[in-house]
């Protein structure tokens, strides 16, 4: 979906007294609900996208969060190795357990 292009406009303390006016004369108004109408389709995917909350991105099926024992030595060399890859310590072990089970044949 494109987005509108922004007319530019001067900030208000840049302007003349005519143009403030003319450019706050809708704020001087009444709201009036009979100018309300109940929002589209596409309105109302927008709204609710807007709602909702940021989560992971789905990978596969879905992902488990577990909690693992590892050696410290072991622990800190694999940081090391997943920085020195640009990627993540979960990515890095993911990596190896598919090496592992495609190795055993699983």
């Amino acid at each position: 979906m494109k987005k509108k292009p922004r007319r530019a406009r001067k900030p208000f303390r840049a302007m003349k007294t005519d143009q403030l006016a003319e450019a706050t004369a809708a704020y001087g108004q009444e709201m009036i609900v009979d100018d309300f109408k109940p929002l589209s389709q596409a309105a109302r995917d927008r709204w609710e996208r807007a709602q909702r909350k940021p989560g992971r991105p789905r990978r596969g099926k879905g992902v488990k969060v577990i909690s693992v024992s590892v050696e410290q030595d072991l622990l800190q060399r694999s940081d090391k190795l997943a920085r020195s890859l640009g990627v993540s310590r979960a990515r890095l072990i993911e990596k190896g357990l598919r090496v592992v089970l495609a190795t055993s044949g699983k």
